[in-house]
């Protein structure tokens, strides 16, 4: 039986998870700026209260964005670091997917339109179905001003908005049966989505984990 650890910090939610025995634990904070500190801290503690050491996991899962830059670069580098010195892969998980599994298990909604605030009047955008359990892209992610999201082509149903770019509502125009704009992602739902992809082969080398940013300027204001 495997044994998977799963970390967050692309958003103001810092979060690890652990599958061990079949069995999921996990700890979540909402603490903006302070995930580099205490990120291993709660991995340690996890491991501890599971009985485990580091050695003891097949492999590790982590949000590779999109969110915050230094959020996500965050849980690289922990991972790369983790993964090298213990020789195993990584699973890259979409932190816009992470969000719409989080809506399918809290709320039961099985369509989510996932947005998270990118800031400079932008949200990073993805439209996401529930198959066998697991909420899989519906077309492309994206960062894109909010009144240009869009549902992906042949929607049907309803769906969800889920996430902090919905913080933009008024302007994203897609009807919707409800809606969470508090909505932060959260390591138990990225777990559950590295189950998926372990179980596919879809295990990379450390070296091969790449942020994921839609965004190619970084810190250069829109142009208006």
């Amino acid at each position: 039986m495997s044994t998977l650890l799963a970390l967050d910090t692309a958003t103001e939610a810092c979060s690890v998870a652990l599958l061990h025995d079949g069995k999921v634990t996990s700890h979540y904070e909402v603490i903006p700026r302070l995930h580099a500190q205490k990120l291993l801290p709660m991995i340690q503690q996890l491991l501890a209260d599971a009985g485990i050491s580091l050695s003891a996991l097949d492999a590790i899962a982590f949000g590779r964005g999109p969110g915050a830059f230094t959020g996500v670069r965050i849980a690289i580098g922990v991972v790369q670091g983790l993964a090298f010195a213990l020789e195993r892969p990584v699973l890259p998980v979409s932190n816009l997917a992470v969000l719409a599994q989080r809506a399918f298990r809290e709320r039961g909604v099985r369509q989510v339109a996932a947005a998270i605030d990118a800031r400079m009047d932008e949200v990073y955008w993805g439209c996401y179905r529930e198959e066998a359990g697991e909420m899989r892209l519906a077309g492309v992610e994206a960062v894109l001003a909010p009144q240009l999201a869009a549902l992906p082509d042949a929607a049907s149903g309803e769906w969800f908005g889920a996430g902090t770019g919905w913080g933009y509502g008024e302007r994203i125009q897609v009807a919707l049966s409800g809606q969470d704009a508090s909505l932060l992602p959260h390591a138990e739902d990225l777990l559950s989505l590295a189950r998926f992809a372990w179980a596919r082969g879809e295990g990379i080398p450390a070296d091969d984990a790449q942020p994921v940013y839609l965004r190619d300027k970084v810190a250069t204001p829109k142009a208006r």
